[in-house]
């Protein structure tokens, strides 16, 4: 969509123009080859790297490590009949049976490395045919090991199991970046239930915040804490971001942040406090916030030099329009940044799919005032 010389000269007077996209995560395709072709296609040089769509049974984010843990000894339901999603994943949380020791569960391999094996096999084949630019990196996103245990488990086995899934996805980690050449890497660490725990902060006793600590302050310690973990994890020559998240379950957010206050608060401890340099930095922006008082906390990070900013402000709903609206604001308080959708787009319909890719190309074109 072209927009008026003087809509430009506006936007450009705010913020320094991007030219790059990024895809946080999952993609309505129905494999990682035609999401690669697809991805390729529609935005070529303009994504510095791409995730395979999140294909298969990783189209509902993390639902599938529940089949994992299902068959893992020492692990059990709670409740006696499946509560279903989407036909097919079982909501029911688990926990650690009473007479066994937490350290003495043997978690299965939890197929993030065999997904992102078999996807690269597949993107460096069409590397070498010139379907995929040749800078572009192959990008594996991988949920907090607090993410996944706090969404599934009930309060009293999170504090045991959460270091027991942490090594098993370290595993995971270590067996990508073995099978994977490091110059053809990134890693993305999905960072959501953290914001809900912060969310939940001033609520004494609250059950989903009492494995982190009682208080803001507690909680956010452990969030960084654990961020850095994740970075330290990830080797300088592999580049790392995080994808900061307030939910996506059935296109709705947890709740709706009053500000971009803890993103803030995130994304800039983990700055001050990462071992190595953060290569992306992803932060959601709702569809309803073109106003300075959501960005304004922005202005209090750091941002390193030579990190990429990608803020989630496209919409499927009001298109470019609403984009260049939320770039607008955003720009007086974030320096150059890219532009993203909040969350993935694996679960939308699949008609939606192509637009969306298109959506990041003509906002990042328009951004960076190229010919239409």
């Amino acid at each position: 969509m072209a927009h008026s010389s003087s809509q430009l000269i506006q936007l450009k007077g705010t913020i320094v123009a991007p030219t790059t996209a990024h895809l946080v995560g999952s993609i309505n395709l129905p494999d990682a080859e035609t999401t690669f072709r697809t991805v390729s296609q529609h935005l070529g040089d303009r994504l510095p790297r791409i995730p395979d769509g999140e294909v298969g049974d990783r189209f509902y984010w993390i639902q599938f490590q529940k089949d994992f843990f299902d068959v893992t000894e020492g692990l059990s339901r709670v409740g006696d009949s499946p509560i279903y999603i989407r036909e097919r994943f079982d909501t029911r949380p688990l926990r650690i049976d009473e007479s066994v020791d937490p350290l003495e569960l043997a978690l299965p391999p939890l197929g993030y490395a065999d997904a992102a094996l078999e996807s690269y096999a597949t993107f460096a084949r069409l590397k070498a045919e010139g379907v995929i630019p040749p800078a572009t990196r192959f990008q594996v996103s991988l949920p907090t090991p607090a993410g996944v245990v706090g969404s599934f488990f009930v309060p009293e086995s999170r504090a045991d199991f959460e270091p027991v899934y942490e090594s098993a996805l370290m595993d995971e980690l270590r067996r990508i970046l073995d099978g994977i050449p490091h110059d053809q890497l990134a890693i993305q660490w999905d960072t959501a239930l953290e914001f809900g725990m912060l969310e939940q902060a001033e609520i004494r006793g609250n059950r989903i915040t009492a494995w982190f600590g009682s208080d803001h302050d507690a909680i956010l310690a452990g969030v960084i804490e654990r961020g850095v973990r994740q970075a330290a994890a990830v080797p300088a020559d592999v580049e790392v971001g995080y994808h900061l998240c307030y939910g996506d379950v059935e296109e709705h957010h947890f709740v709706e942040p009053a500000d971009a206050t803890m993103l803030a608060e995130v994304a800039g401890g983990l700055f001050a406090a990462s071992p190595r340099p953060i290569t992306w930095m992803h932060l959601p922006v709702p569809i309803d916030r073109d106003d300075d008082a959501y960005f304004a906390p922005l202005a209090s990070v750091t941002w390193p030099a030579g990190t990429e900013i990608y803020l989630g402000l496209l919409h499927h709903e009001d298109g470019v329009d609403g984009a260049l609206r939320r770039a607008a604001t955003a720009g007086r308080v974030v320096p150059a940044f890219g532009v993203a959708t909040e969350c993935g787009f694996g679960r939308g319909p699949r008609e939606r799919t192509v637009a969306l890719l298109d959506l990041h190309e003509a906002v990042a074109s328009d951004l960076a005032g190229e010919p239409q």
